[in-house]
């Protein structure tokens, strides 16, 4: 079936990363607007406006036009934002990918996606990332403030500083063009591939700015893959959106974490339920405090138990706001800075059709449990399968595998996946459920349910727990902790302890994984 989707109302109008430069660099030309934490250097807004207007020429200079695809492999600096900027001036097509999943992975999506440029950063083995993919490939180093790392005209810096300043850049960006092509986390076998316009990434931007109240005042903190769909719109398009600062790092460090915040007076950082988790079990003995700029922190990209949302507050005294998207949709939900509830993921988000429907596609009533469906301009418009079939998604309402219920108040709580659900004796079961129990004991740390196989049920619930540094924890206080807390047929029948739970990139808890150790050694 096709719909119709409106085209909400902006409160941002669109604008050409041609014009936001322009408007930033005249408006704010000394204000910082990227800072590599790694590297410690930033550069400004009206540097950044003149660097990519060279870039941009010099990738006019190769042929680049309007729609051409550019792969992008790098973690996160300065280089890889500058780069990406510069291919979204001249109307091209950013291709992000994830420098941490398979070599042959990125190989094969690089083959699927066909870019007619792909450019590496030094740091990576680019020579295997890249071999036997068509279109020119280049290797690109560190950036200064000249655009002139070296004499090197095979190097993309080099060549840049070499190109004629007499070049038009007769293309821009436009709201329909398509922005970005990334890939999804690819857990078990290659990810495919997702493809998003320019209009859908304004909506995402316009969403974010509506969660956290974002303004041109503030500093924030990525530490993510700008390959992920979830630092893409948290991060990088309010950032273009308000002309705010973003500091960013190749990765999370408790070490360094809270001293990044308290030098650089940043007001708002990303979150995961690792990171929160990783500060809860090894606390850092820093408080609201000592750290007054932090307003506010996010969770989101995997499940987020109320006691955990609630142990952070407590322990920290840094307002956290639970968050919910997927990559083919952008944002779907999302507690405000202004309106929230522990345990949900808040309201549905802006500019979107958001509904929860049962088995036959039909609206599910206010409280009552259902598949979340999305549709709308800010969702991706199209898919790439894994073996390079483009599958349109622009008209589509898309199922996306998610249980949850929504409340009188409009708040969402999501249950748990469809395809994880226990079916113990004909009852559904969301494993969520029990993990949320579970994670309310104070000796475990991390917990996930599964369902096994079982000739009487035909399934029965088990779970795994990691229980905190130093602690000991019986199987029969596990049980008895839930028989307190759940309904008897809700109750594991099993208890086994685990050094750690298996996880995506993402920090998705992997039930499957779980299963497949069941299953050797039952």
């Amino acid at each position: 079936m096709t719909y119709q989707f409106k085209q909400p109302d902006l409160d941002i109008p669109f604008k050409s990363i041609r014009s936001v430069l322009n408007e930033y660099s005249t408006t704010q030309p000394e204000k910082i607007a990227l800072y590599d934490l790694e590297q410690d250097r930033s550069i400004s807004w009206g540097s950044l406006a003149q660097n990519v207007e060279s870039i941009a020429r010099y990738l006019v200079s190769l042929g680049i036009k309007k729609g051409d695809r550019i792969g992008l492999l790098s973690d996160e600096n300065l280089e890889k934002m500058i780069i990406w900027m510069s291919i979204w001036r001249v109307g091209a097509v950013v291709c992000p990918l994830n420098v941490e999943i398979n070599a042959s992975h990125i190989n094969e999506l690089l083959n699927s996606i066909g870019p007619k440029l792909t450019l590496w950063h030094t740091a990576l083995n680019g020579n295997e990332l890249t071999r036997g993919i068509n279109g020119k490939v280049m290797r690109f180093e560190s950036w200064n403030e000249q655009c002139l790392s070296n004499s090197d005209k095979s190097e993309f810096f080099g060549a840049v500083a070499e190109t004629s300043q007499d070049i038009l850049i007769k293309s821009e960006n436009e709201a329909k063009d398509v922005s970005c092509i990334f890939c999804t986390s690819g857990t078990t076998s290659r990810p495919k591939c997702v493809v998003y316009d320019h209009m859908a990434y304004w909506l995402n931007g316009l969403n974010t700015i509506d969660f956290l109240g974002l303004t041109n005042n503030d500093r924030t903190l990525e530490y993510r893959s700008f390959g992920w769909n979830s630092a893409q719109v948290l991060s990088l398009m309010p950032w273009i959106l308000t002309g705010l600062s973003m500091y960013i790092a190749p990765r999370f460090s408790k070490s360094r974490f809270f001293n990044w915040i308290n030098k650089h007076k940043l007001t708002f950082s990303a979150g995961v339920p690792t990171v929160v988790n990783m500060l809860l079990n090894e606390p850092t003995e820093i408080g609201a405090k000592d750290v007054p700029s932090l307003r506010l922190m996010t969770c989101s990209t995997a499940p987020l138990s109320p006691e955990q949302w609630r142990q952070f507050e407590e322990m920290y005294g840094v307002t956290l706001l639970q968050l919910y998207g997927m990559s083919e949709a952008g944002w779907i939900c999302g507690n405000r800075h202004y309106k929230r509830q522990m345990g949900t993921v808040g309201p549905p988000a802006k500019h979107q059709e958001f509904l929860i429907i049962d088995s036959d596609g039909n609206s599910c009533a206010t409280g009552s449990e259902g598949e979340v469906s999305i549709g709308g301009p800010q969702t991706c418009i199209a898919t790439i399968s894994p073996d390079g079939e483009w599958e349109d998604q622009r008209s589509i309402r898309m199922r996306t595998g998610d249980l949850a219920i929504i409340d009188e108040e409009g708040f969402v709580r999501v249950t748990g996946r469809t395809k994880d659900l226990i079916i113990r004796g004909g009852v559904n079961i969301a494993p969520l459920e029990i993990d949320n129990v579970l994670m309310r004991h104070p000796k475990i740390r991390e917990a996930a349910a599964i369902g096994v196989p079982d000739k009487i049920y035909g399934e029965e619930i088990v779970c795994y727990i990691v229980i905190k540094t130093g602690e000991t924890l019986t199987e029969n206080e596990v049980l008895e902790h839930c028989q307190l807390n759940l309904p008897e047929f809700k109750v594991p029948k099993f208890v086994y302890q685990i050094d750690s739970l298996p996880k995506s990139d993402r920090g998705k808890i992997l039930r499957d994984n779980l299963k497949v150790i069941w299953n050797k050694k039952n």
